[in-house]
């Protein structure tokens, strides 16, 4: 599949905010007058993931169009699949497909990180290289960081990904430790040229629509960045 208008969100483990910074992105593209949609292709657990960019993109897309595997337990899909029928990649592929013929950039956001199992024989790294698309890599600013953002990075290459087509991105935390201040640097210097940039701590309660859009004015500049790094527009 040709994915050049395809970003992979993913994550170095599960609630890093993924979600958050997909949210951030679509609305700041959609603000620009671009035709962007996002999707998250496996859910579990619950639907608040899909319920706030859902109200970034209101009618655009139906829930089943925009989440089309949704499970009740908060598991990874594939354990899931064991008592009902089994979802395949391609499948997972074609319904991207669909949603992404439907605009000019495309976000999907993974489930958890790089090694998630999703169905039979694939995991979130197997679906990011059949897309054939350019990944973000979103982790915590804390302690353990560099460790699992080098993990992934090493994940992706060994997948397949080009180093040229991964940017890190780096949420802050509430609570801060003393490694917060190094970390980007740090991952900088043993990454490059893999560009890493960092979100601020926003605030507590900020996974909801006004929340976003009220942070976009804050956030310009890294949220341009990461256009121009993911040749966006």
């Amino acid at each position: 599949m040709d994915g050049n208008n395809i970003i992979f969100i993913t994550g170095t483990d599960t609630g890093v905010g993924k979600t958050l910074l997909t949210a951030l992105l679509l609305h700041h593209l959609r603000s620009d007058g671009m035709r962007a949609l996002a999707m998250k292709p496996f859910c579990s657990g619950g639907r608040a993931d899909v319920r706030l960019l859902q109200s970034l993109q209101r009618g655009a897309l139906t829930d089943e169009q925009m989440n089309p595997f949704y499970f009740a337990k908060p598991v990874a899909p594939l354990v899931e699949q064991k008592n009902r029928r089994a979802i395949r990649h391609r499948e997972v592929i074609s319904k991207i497909g669909e949603v992404c013929k439907r605009c000019d950039c495309l976000l999907v956001e993974g489930s958890g990180g790089l090694m998630v199992p999703l169905g039979p024989g694939y995991m979130v790294a197997d679906l990011i290289t059949g897309l054939n698309c350019r990944v973000i890599v979103v982790g915590r600013n804390r302690l353990g960081t560099i460790n699992h953002t080098l993990l992934t990075l090493g994940g992706l290459v060994a997948f397949g990904v080009k180093q040229r087509d991964v940017s890190v991105v780096l949420m802050s935390q509430r609570i801060k430790d003393v490694s917060c201040r190094t970390n980007r640097s740090v991952l900088e210097e043993l990454l490059h040229p893999v560009p890493v940039l960092e979100i601020p701590f926003l605030g507590k309660g900020i996974c909801n629509r006004m929340g976003v859009v009220r942070s976009h004015a804050k956030l310009k500049q890294p949220l341009e960045m990461l256009v121009k790094l993911n040749g966006i527009g």
